[in-house]
């Protein structure tokens, strides 16, 4: 078909189906209007494949069909171009030289992203032999000004510009999703928006850590040398003509009124508890109060601001420690997938950077010094699980301090001073040094985790393999069910994606409040545990922490009955799971007691009056044998008080940094 008969056919192609929504579109002065290409294609398929093929020209002809309207107003509108056919959805990493000038669609997340900067589309040049005006497109091949090639008085040189036509511009990376390159390493392409492609809305839309459809045509460009010389090799871009959100945000669910009602039934059920856990991992037998606890974490509780200006988070951060083959990374996957944004890590692959931000540098494209988030930041306002947690290096462990505290992260380097939001929940699996737990072992000797990382879980769950010949019945039994013999029966109670939107509509219309029964119910449980300590010296069974945990446990109870209220039901269900992490962690076998600091990965009480005997001991000697102490007489005169496990306790303090070895077989103190 030539120019015309494209022209025209697009013309009564919009007469037909978007006529209306033209004029609306070109009396509310928008820029763009939203064609479904599904519906050119039943109109004229030859027409469809035109876009296909030849989409620089042909989408110009569907432009300046538009303006073929006698409308009373200019139309200047842009055609956006959605749902395409499947056979045009290319993997990034599958992208050819065949596919250069064609139309595509494309699935990625945003990893950089630049500042949004006018660019020239046209320059009206002036010759200043003969005073000829000659205008000149430029394209976003070249990064650099296009002058005229010479003018019609044979002048080559010293052009004027006289006038520019400027629109709105953004360069973007995006690379493939998580879940299609498992194993392999993800492909990266940039991509070119213009106009209202970069608007205030679209522009968050294609933030770092958004995850996008781009349509729009695949481009070759010059790469240049380090002296400015062009290559044989070309770089490939797309220019976009639309970008769709791929990742449904909290916001976009859409809940209908049969959805509400669903949803407020389900809350008024009062076996809904059940049900939840039910709805995560049905596979995975047993577990319920961590599954409990990790339902409370997907609501969240509620966060409050201070008068002082003192945020108090109300995100839930949990860590689970276990033994191999009990379902910790299955948990953590499943978790994710459930709720927009998830995401889902392993410490072993993952840096600082890639955790929290950091900024890279890029002159071709993006102009600089650009800000590239990281997975913490791409999860805000939702759940990240960092499988593996402990494999982490120290320096990537020292990031997430801010981040599960204050909940933001803060970065200045280079050019850029900047603090993103990370309002992030955080699902973290853990292993055991020695392989399995061991109740009977502090966790901070277990986990190779500082104790101001394990300080800030609310709650800690250790997943054990214990042999019991009725329990491995049963697990095994359930197993083989699930997998073989009932796989149909045994299914969610409530299926994911309606999950989803239950979750959604209670973060979204219940902020629940704290009645005085359900606060004083938190408070004579704090207090009654914290009453047990005999006194200065003895274990401390509960902190402040613990108590915030307390009540956005609860609050995230009460959200899943949608009431506007905490009570007494919600206040002992967030009791039994704190009881049950804390029994698990901060048990003290030689006292009998809680002691908090051995599930916050602190020095135990008990160790610490054995260290102050220790102590005690050393500036005894001291008086009487000067600073170089033999090992000996302190270990018997430490066993004559009483104290086990003298040379382990001594170890400990030296790695501390309380007492050193002078010489083999002497000790001092520090």
């Amino acid at each position: 078909m030539d120019k015309d008969q494209i022209i025209n056919q697009f013309s009564e192609f919009l007469r037909q189906n978007y006529y209306k929504e033209l004029a609306k579109t070109v009396s509310k002065g928008l820029e763009s209007i939203y064609i479904d290409f599904s519906l050119i294609d039943k109109f004229n398929p030859d027409l469809s494949d035109e876009i296909i093929d030849t989409p620089e020209a042909t989408i110009d002809y569907l432009n300046e069909s538009i303006r073929q309207f006698d409308f009373s107003e200019k139309a200047t509108v842009t055609v956006r171009l959605f749902n395409l056919p499947e056979s045009t959805n290319i993997r990034i990493r599958n992208i050819r030289a065949k596919n250069i000038g064609k139309l595509l669609s494309v699935d990625g997340i945003v990893k950089r992203a630049s500042e949004v900067r006018p660019e020239v589309s046209e320059i009206v040049f002036e010759c200043p032999e003969c005073g000829n005006r000659m205008s000149v497109i430029q394209t976003e091949k070249e990064k650099t000004m296009k002058y005229p090639a010479r003018c019609d008085c044979g002048n080559r040189r010293n052009f004027r510009v006289l006038k520019e036509k400027l629109y709105d511009a953004r360069w973007i990376t995006i690379e493939e999703p998580f879940e299609i390159t498992t194993g392999e390493r993800p492909s990266d392409m940039m991509v070119y928006l213009t106009e209202d492609l970069v608007s205030t809305k679209l522009r968050n839309k294609t933030e770092p850590g958004n995850r996008i459809r781009v349509v729009g045509i695949l481009k070759e460009i010059p790469r240049r040398t380090a002296k400015g010389q062009q290559t044989k090799q070309k770089d490939i871009l797309i220019a976009a003509n639309n970008v769709e959100s791929v990742e449904i945000e909290w916001e976009e669910l859409m809940i209908t009124p049969e959805d509400a009602k669903r949803i407020k039934d389900l809350a008024n059920d009062k076996g809904i508890y059940d049900k939840l856990v039910g709805s995560l991992a049905p596979t995975m037998f047993g577990l319920e109060k961590v599954k409990m606890a990790i339902i409370f974490q997907l609501f969240g509780g509620v966060p409050h601001l201070l008068q002082d200006n003192t945020r108090i988070r109300g995100d839930i951060h949990i860590l689970l420690i276990g033994d191999p083959s009990v379902g910790k990374s299955q948990l953590l996957k499943l978790a994710t997938s459930i709720i927009p944004r998830g995401k889902y890590v392993s410490g072993k692959g993952v840096t600082g950077a890639g955790l929290t931000a950091t900024v890279v540098k890029d002159e071709q494209f993006l102009g600089g010094w650009v800000l590239e988030a990281g997975v913490l930041v791409m999860a805000n306002q939702s759940i990240c699980a960092i499988d593996e947690f402990e494999k982490m290096e120290k320096t990537d462990q020292i990031a997430m301090h801010e981040a599960m505290s204050l909940q933001q992260i803060s970065i200045a380097k280079a050019t850029i001073v900047a603090t993103l939001p990370s309002r992030t929940a955080i699902l973290g699996g853990a292993n055991p040094k020695l392989g399995r737990f061991d109740p009977y072992i502090p966790i901070r000797e277990q986990v190779d985790l500082p104790e101001t990382i394990l300080s800030r879980f609310d709650v800690k769950f250790a997943l054990r393999d214990v042999p019991n010949a009725e329990m491995d019945e049963r697990i095994i039994t359930h197993v083989l069910d699930s997998r073989h013999f009932k796989k149909d029966e045994i299914k969610s109670a409530i299926e994911p994606e309606f999950l989803r939107k239950y979750i959604a509509y209670a973060k979204k219309n219940c902020k629940p409040e704290l009645t005085r029964e359900a606060g004083n119910a938190l408070k004579d449980f704090y207090v009654g545990l914290r009453s047990t300590a005999g006194g200065e010296d003895s274990a401390i069974p509960i902190t402040l922490r613990q108590c915030e945990a307390l009540i956005r446990l609860a609050e995230a109870s009460a959200k899943i009955r949608l009431s506007d209220k905490v009570t007494m039901e919600d206040a002992d269900r967030a009791i039994d799971i704190m009881k049950f992490s804390i029994r698990q962690f901060g048990f003290d076998q030689e006292t009998g007691m809680i002691d908090i600091d051995r599930a916050e990965g602190g020095t135990p009480s008990t160790q610490r009056n054995k260290m102050r005997i220790v102590l005690d001991t050393l500036n005894e000697l001291h008086q009487v044998m000067g600073k170089n102490i033999p090992m000996e007489e302190v270990v018997k005169r430490c066993r004559d008080a009483g104290v086990e496990n003298i040379e382990e306790i001594i170890r400990k303090m030296k790695s501390e940094g309380l007492v050193f070895e002078p010489k083999p077989g002497f000790i001092q103190k520090v």
